[in-house]
């Protein structure tokens, strides 16, 4: 994942479905910048799944309740903050609500899931880290 730029909870995240079906790998593999590095770990993982056994669809339910679709992301908390610096509270009390559910799928807030865009990096936490 780190070799190939794929964040690390979308694509703990997406494995969840690919888990249940193989047809769930290509939300994991558009992730890769190198797709056949995800297609080489995942013939090895399959091959793995299949001597562990089990059913796929509680392979799925348990792997989501270990990897949440939400996470306090910086950019997402820098923006709540800033937005709240000039007396608008509406991004945080959404980010709340978002993030109050986080292993659950909440496709109005698809957004937050998704890592920051280049111009969104967060160089410097409200921490000061």
């Amino acid at each position: 994942m780190a070799d190939n730029g794929a964040d690390f909870t979308l694509t703990f995240r997406r494995l969840c479905g690919a888990a249940a079906a193989a047809e769930g790998d290509a939300g994991v593999r558009s992730l890769f910048a190198d797709p056949g590095a995800f297609d080489e770990w995942a013939a090895r993982w399959r091959l793995r799944l299949a001597r562990e056994g089990g059913e796929p669809g509680m392979r799925k339910a348990a792997m989501r309740l270990a990897h949440p679709a939400f996470i306090p992301r910086n950019h997402r908390v820098e923006e709540a903050i800033a937005a709240a610096h000039k007396g608008d509270l509406a991004p945080f009390h959404t980010l709340l609500q978002v993030l109050s559910a986080p292993y659950e799928d909440q496709p109005a807030f698809e957004r937050y899931a998704d890592p920051p865009g280049p111009r969104e990096v967060v160089r410097e936490t409200f921490c000061g880290t």
